[in-house]
């Protein structure tokens, strides 16, 4: 055998630190970039069943929910990068569009961990109930959905689009149209007014 030079040594043994170094950066950073997908069934859903997905892109800044439950179902769009949600309500055929509300709703950083503490609690927390949001939805048709982000036009596009304002106070106590609410993952329970998701 040979022996090897220093400077062959030296290169074989940086070339080593690099792959080992490039491996311990992808196994750190790929949780932090990737998407992800959680299922929860949910008896909590309209007509008593139901199943729910959770997708959060963390590069995209955007998380997505959906409800699987005939024609009750629905999808939500959480853009955390635009602080607009939209959901899409299947039966009805619309989608509604709101400003999300930080107070409530987890940050895309903490909606990891709640949906992960919630499935491995299967039927939901024994905590404190959901956090609840009572939108009025505007009759009038968003005629731009551009405005309201990327991911919203494209989930939203060719279906009949209203925007939704955060009902408060005393006006939630003399509201009397009927509404659609969605759970979600015993996080939230965000209804939906007005005479355009009225059964």
């Amino acid at each position: 055998m040979l022996a090897c030079s220093s400077v062959h040594c030296f290169c074989e043994d940086k070339m080593k630190f690099t792959i080992v170094f490039a491996g311990l950066l992808g196994v750190f950073l790929a949780p932090a970039l990737a998407d992800y997908n959680i299922n929860v069934s949910d008896d909590n859903n309209k007509a008593g069943s139901g199943q729910q997905s959770v997708s959060v892109n963390n590069e995209h800044n955007v998380a997505n929910v959906d409800n699987n439950n005939g024609w009750n179902s629905w999808n939500s769009i959480w853009d955390y990068g635009t602080g607009f949600a939209a959901t899409r309500l299947f039966e009805k055929k619309i989608c509604i569009v709101h400003k999300m509300n930080k107070e409530v709703l987890p940050s895309i950083q903490s909606l990891d961990a709640l949906v992960k503490e919630k499935k491995l609690q299967g039927k939901g927390p024994g905590g404190p109930p959901p956090k609840g949001l009572m939108y009025s939805v505007n009759p009038n048709k968003v005629d731009d959905l551009s405005k309201l982000g990327k991911n919203i036009a494209n989930m939203c596009h060719g279906i009949p689009t209203y925007m939704a304002e955060e009902m408060q106070g005393a006006s939630l106590l003399f509201y009397s149209e009927k509404c659609f609410t969605t759970n979600i993952l015993w996080i939230v329970n965000i209804s939906f007014c007005g005479e355009k998701v009225a059964y």
